[in-house]
């Protein structure tokens, strides 16, 4: 699948789509005009990817079993082949972030918790932490292991946990406004708190709403001030 790289040097931002979009929604959106300072510094290298939703979660079309396998074979393709590719790109030692909107949150949050050995950190923007919000009732281990909200609770291996909790890059951002969910960011925040995990919650106003506008300002806010 096709990967698109703005920029020379800086820690790698690996941004994942919305929904069932591909690797350009960034550039379409005008998201990326946003990052441009950013790029041009050398301070961030962006790596945009293809999701696979359409072939998965939002296909109305595929038997349920099979979204879930397909769902587990995008994640393969992130840590076996997207990762490496970043990392012949960049350096073994440059932090990689990973970076979604919407769907794109869930997705960038699971890769981060499934891989902190490889994966320094994440920024989830407008997310659901709850797989079910996308699986219309189906539920099988596949679900289970990619709803972080099903397995953070009760993840106890000493050193995955350990390996999170050395981030300090998990940032969770919602707007208050219209089609947005705070109180799933909130909901997830707790399962990470009550694991000794650091994040940061940052809940924006009303005039925030479920779109585009809300995601151009936030993420070069972050970067910004976060990332120095």
């Amino acid at each position: 699948m096709p990967i698109a790289v703005y920029g020379d040097y800086g820690f790698a931002l690996l941004l994942v789509p919305t929904a069932a979009a591909d690797y350009l929604e960034y550039e379409r959106f005008q998201l990326m005009d946003h990052l441009a300072p950013f790029i041009d510094a050398g301070k961030v290298k962006v790596f945009s990817i293809d999701s696979i939703n359409n072939e998965s979660w939002m296909n109305n079309n595929m038997d349920p079993w099979q979204k879930s396998v397909r769902h587990q074979q995008w994640n393969s393709y992130v840590f076996d082949e997207v990762i490496p590719f970043i990392k012949t790109n960049t350096s073994n030692d440059t932090p990689i972030i990973t970076c979604g909107a919407s769907f794109g949150a869930l997705h960038s949050m699971n890769l981060f918790l499934k891989r902190p050995d490889i994966i320094n950190g994440v920024i989830a923007m407008s997310g659901v932490y709850d797989l079910t919000e996308y699986t219309k009732g189906h539920y099988d281990d596949n679900v289970y292991f990619n709803s972080p909200m099903h397995y953070m609770p009760k993840l106890s291996d000493h050193s995955i946990l350990e390996q999170i909790r050395q981030s300090r890059h998990i940032h969770i951002l919602t707007g208050g406004g219209a089609y947005e969910d705070p109180a799933a960011s909130g909901h997830f925040a707790k399962v990470l708190y009550d694991k000794g995990i650091w994040y940061e919650l940052d809940q924006w106003g009303a005039e925030w709403p479920h779109d585009w506008n809300t995601w151009r300002t936030m993420l070069p806010q972050y970067l910004a001030t976060k990332f120095n």
